[in-house]
């Protein structure tokens, strides 16, 4: 096998567009022609993946899966809509989230090969995303809710329940996906956050020209209200909007719940 150097890889690099490891391979596996490499790796699809590599992929599709033990929702991001939409790149993200549930959160970055394979085949910066698993505790119940759009999952839930059934947990994902909350009680609110927005409420409920003495009253309102924003239990329940998530619920409760949305 002729020899290259760590520099001849690098104009290789340069000249094709290809990433490190593929340029290695390229002269590896043309005793170091350089032409060879350049034409080996043009006729792989990996001239020009390390450009692909630096472009934003702000775009994607998610998928969920529920075993009934365990359910997963899984992000594969790339460029284009067009491309999130394409029956192959759908196909791989809905296998991913099967063998996350199946197998575990690990199964999707052993499959890191296929995705690769996509990513020449469709020629876009391809990778995982969001990664999300919850295997259900002893008398819970999982649900997972998928908002289809365009040809492809753009807003992935899963929600755990205890003391209720799938069909209410599915409800409680239903809002979710509708609602987005941030978090499930406002306990779980990092305390940095909630003084944050307590400044702000003081401030522009003094600019108010509102009594000084009533403005601690006020404030408290007001945070009770920015609780209800973002805290699921304290949402009012998007389907009646007279009781909240906590009411709805009744003897049940929601123990987590997980979201992975996709900008459009």
């Amino acid at each position: 096998m002729a020899e290259f150097t760590a520099k001849d890889v690098q104009t290789l690099r340069q000249a094709t567009g290809a990433g490190m490891m593929d340029a290695k391979r390229a002269l590896q596996e043309n005793d170091g022609d350089f032409e060879a490499a350049a034409r080996w790796l043009r006729e792989k699809g990996l001239a020009g993946a390390a450009k692909r590599s630096d472009r934003e992929n702000v775009q994607g599709a998610v998928s969920v899966a529920n075993t009934g033990t365990a359910a997963a929702i899984v992000e594969l991001k790339c460029e284009t809509d067009f491309v999130a939409k394409a029956p192959d790149f759908t196909a791989l993200v809905e296998e991913l989230a099967d063998a996350v549930a199946t197998e575990g959160e690990d199964a999707a970055v052993t499959r890191g090969a296929a995705i690769d394979d996509l990513k020449v085949a469709l020629k876009e910066n391809i990778e995982l995303g969001r990664v999300v698993r919850f295997e259900a505790a002893p008398e819970a119940v999982l649900d997972t809710y998928l908002h289809l759009q365009n040809e492809r999952g753009v807003n992935g839930v899963m929600v755990e329940l205890v003391g209720g059934d799938r069909a209410l947990a599915h409800d409680i994902a239903l809002h979710v996906a509708s609602s987005r909350p941030e978090y499930l009680t406002r306990d779980q609110v990092p305390a940095d956050r909630v003084e944050a927005e307590r400044a702000v409420l003081e401030n522009r409920t003094r600019n108010e020209g509102k009594p000084e003495q009533a403005i601690p009253k006020i404030v408290e309102g007001r945070l009770n209200g920015f609780f209800k924003e973002i805290c699921l239990l304290e949402q009012p329940f998007v389907k009646d909007q007279k009781q909240s998530v906590r009411q709805f619920l009744g003897d049940a409760a929601v123990t987590r719940f997980a979201q992975v949305e996709i900008a459009t």
